[in-house]
């Protein structure tokens, strides 16, 4: 066997993924907090980079991002600095101007500990016991439920269970009412016995039977208490004005979290605007400082060298946040054309969509549109939708094209509130109402769908 070398030419392709490629694509998939995380990052470590709160355009126009590598080398710092403060005039996005912080509202509030441990201070628990009572008020969950190991809490403390129970007692009377209660049948109790209710039926239904109420089971009831439907009916009317969760009256508003979306649509005159949302990260542009210091002569190699360096990330930084920017605007374009009925005339008239019908659209990879919709919101005129809404599976019909599962689930939605409530519709009647209007769906897929919308099954929304 003979071995010896030899040189061959062979063409192949391959993707080289280069920094600039990687950080494109890195920070077209972050959401608008992300985004803002990073560039404060980036302004942190690079001193060329500067954010405005001015209205122009911090971003280079198409020139400058054809060429910038080109520029880049040169150093004409007056040329690109210019280019990129300018506004480009070719934009095909519009700016949505500065938006109000609702935060800024938000009064000052009461918790519920707070307003526990300032009731407990007119107690007439003993000054001892007063830490055991501190510690079960801290915990009891925001729902108003105490959540506690009493074999911990004796323990600990190093007194009975009697005084345990006398201090828990103590507290299940403090506002509001049913706070402290260790499960949902204590709550519902302490509410019955504040109100003077002296209906001992009513006790022993909820004692014994919120989980037949909870599945529609009145017969079992009426047969076990040896009493009439209609008056089950009006027991389960009284158990339905008491309180499930008591502390959530004091539930904080600082819970509450707001988007921003990143495009908004507006409607004038027949005629759609994208506005592709600025406030979702700060305008970026390069230092008037570093400017000046560059077409010094005075500035050494060293210098010159640092500067040219952070020059070049700076750079594309801005053209990775372009792209951004502008693939979010086609892929909301896209997504207008095909969902122009949905926009006009309702959910219901939400088509089947795919990624790769937009990517094919726009001539990019399905990847990249997954990129640019993933944790990206739309305001449209009805309503805040994040942009994988308008991806959607569905069914097809007799006429040959697709429906949504959204717009299936609106129609089933529809159908059930319009149910008579003494004979409610099985999932096989639904199914059957649906190949009526021509779409094919079977049993499964209505009862897959009824439970994503959390309606009960023909059994639960029976009304005697």
């Amino acid at each position: 066997m003979k071995l010896g070398y030899n040189l061959n030419l062979q063409q192949q392709q391959k993707l080289v993924m280069t920094p600039e490629l990687k950080q494109s694509i890195e920070i077209l998939q972050y959401t608008a907090l992300e985004l803002n995380e990073f560039i404060n990052e980036e302004l942190m470590t690079n001193p060329i980079l500067e954010k405005s709160d001015d209205n122009f355009d911090a971003a280079p126009n198409e020139s400058v991002k054809n060429d910038y590598e080109e520029k880049y080398k040169k150093i004409d710092w007056k040329q690109v600095s210019d280019d990129i403060q300018i506004k480009s005039k070719t934009r095909k996005y519009q700016e949505v101007g500065e938006s109000i912080n609702y935060d800024n509202f938000l009064a000052s509030e009461e918790t519920l500990h707070e307003h526990l441990l300032a009731q407990l201070q007119y107690t007439l628990i003993d000054e001892a016991f007063m830490p055991i009572a501190t510690y079960l008020i801290h915990s009891i969950n925001p729902s108003g439920y105490l959540k506690i190991d009493a074999d911990y809490v004796v323990n600990h403390y190093g007194i009975d269970y009697d005084i345990l129970e006398d201090i828990i007692l103590t507290i299940q009377t403090f506002d509001p009412i049913g706070v402290g209660a260790r499960d949902l049948v204590e709550c519902l109790l302490i509410q019955v016995v504040y109100n003077k209710i002296e209906d001992r039926k009513l006790i022993y239904i909820i004692i014994d039977h919120l989980e037949d109420i909870a599945n529609n089971k009145l017969d079992k009831i009426a047969k076990t208490m040896d009493m009439t439907i209609d008056e089950v009916k009006n027991a389960i009317e009284m158990i339905r004005q008491l309180e499930p969760k008591p502390g959530r009256a004091y539930a904080s508003l600082q819970d509450i979290t707001y988007i921003k979306p990143d495009v908004t649509l507006r409607k004038d005159n027949d005629e759609y605007t994208i506005l592709v949302n600025e406030n979702t990260a700060p305008k970026l542009y390069i230092s008037d400082f570093y400017k000046k210091m560059l077409n010094e002569a005075s500035v050494n190699e060293q210098a010159s060298d640092y500067i040219s360096k952070k020059l070049h990330s700076a750079l594309r930084i801005i053209k990775s946040i372009e792209q951004r920017r502008n693939t979010i605007y086609r892929v909301v374009e896209a997504i207008l054309e095909f969902q122009l009925d949905f926009f006009e005339k309702g959910p219901i008239h939400l088509k089947t969509l795919t990624l790769k019908d937009i990517a094919n659209h726009i001539g990019v990879h399905e990847s990249t549109v997954s990129r640019a919709t993933n944790g990206k919101y739309l305001q449209a005129p009805s309503g805040l939708y994040e942009l994988k809404y308008f991806f959607q599976s569905g069914v097809s019909t007799n006429r040959g094209d697709g429906i949504s599962a959204e717009s299936i689930k609106i129609v089933l939605k529809e159908m059930i509130e319009k149910e008579p409530k003494d004979k409610p519709l099985s999932d096989q009647a639904i199914s059957i109402a649906f190949d009526k209007i021509g779409v094919k769906i079977s049993r499964r897929t209505v009862a897959k769908y009824r439970t994503e919308l959390n309606i009960p099954s023909t059994s639960k929304r029976k009304e005697f």
